[in-house]
């Protein structure tokens, strides 16, 4: 494997968990998708991401082709299969060795989860809107392990000094609040913009961090790399317009 494609997750999962995030550097991309970019979306060359897609397959020696989603920033979490076929939803999740979990993320949260006996992972795209909609706590629902028992890794997204957003998402975060605690929370993960009227600096990782803790989920890790920061490391939506996309990808032997 090569170490400068990927960030692997410090976190104390079951040493037949593998958990990575792909970084944007050494891969076969060019221009504004330079150079390891996995979305066949974004109007990259499809022969380059296929290349990328090969080159990730082999360093990492996945056992089976990963789970890609069709993600519509949506609260739908759908069971990972390894057959190939791509499913219209924000987060897989499986109980089933060698399938691969895998979202694609380029500011957006991307959450990787384990149980702790691991025998059970998910991977969760998590924008303000998948998240403010509901996509962790239906994923979270979904899986077959309690929540008590889950170990969760928020993978690098748009830090708290770089998202600004409008009323619509302080608005769309206290409508998704499920108790007046998760309110009290949600409220601290925005700081009103010194310079613009009813604007707010947001916190994504306070905000996924909240509902996590909402749903009983208390081992959580990560959530310290900004995306927009680090031209060099990271893809980014909102620094860059177009652009790639890195992967998170998950799975358990």
């Amino acid at each position: 494997m090569a170490a400068e494609h990927y960030l692997i997750p410090d976190w104390p999962v079951p040493a037949n968990v593998r958990a990575y995030f792909t970084l944007r550097n050494d891969g076969h991309s060019r221009g504004a998708y330079a150079a390891f970019n996995l979305a066949d979306h974004v109007g990259d060359d499809q022969d380059a991401v296929a290349a990328n897609r090969a080159q990730l397959a082999d360093e990492l020696g996945l056992p089976n082709p990963p789970q890609w989603l069709e993600q519509i920033h949506s609260d739908k979490a759908v069971v990972a299969k390894s057959d190939g076929k791509v499913r219209t939803a924000d987060a897989s999740f499986t109980a089933d060795a060698g399938v691969v979990c895998a979202v694609l993320t380029a500011d957006c949260l991307p959450l990787l989860i384990s149980n702790r006996a691991g025998t059970e992972v998910a991977a969760i795209h998590a924008g303000w809107r998948g998240l403010t909609g509901g996509v962790i706590r239906e994923t979270v629902n979904a899986m077959k392990s309690a929540p008590e028992d889950l170990l969760v890794w928020l993978g690098p997204a748009i830090g708290p000094e770089a998202f600004e957003c409008g009323v619509d998402v302080l608005e769309a975060a206290f409508e998704s609040s499920m108790s007046a605690e998760h309110a009290e929370a949600i409220a601290r993960c925005f700081v009103p913009h010194a310079q613009k009227p009813l604007h707010f600096l947001a916190d994504i990782y306070a905000l996924g961090r909240a509902e996590l803790a909402e749903l009983g989920v208390s081992d959580i890790y990560g959530g310290d790399r900004c995306t927009v920061s680090d031209e060099n490391a990271f893809f980014s939506y909102r620094r860059d317009g177009d652009t790639g996309r890195m992967a998170s990808l998950i799975w358990f032997e």
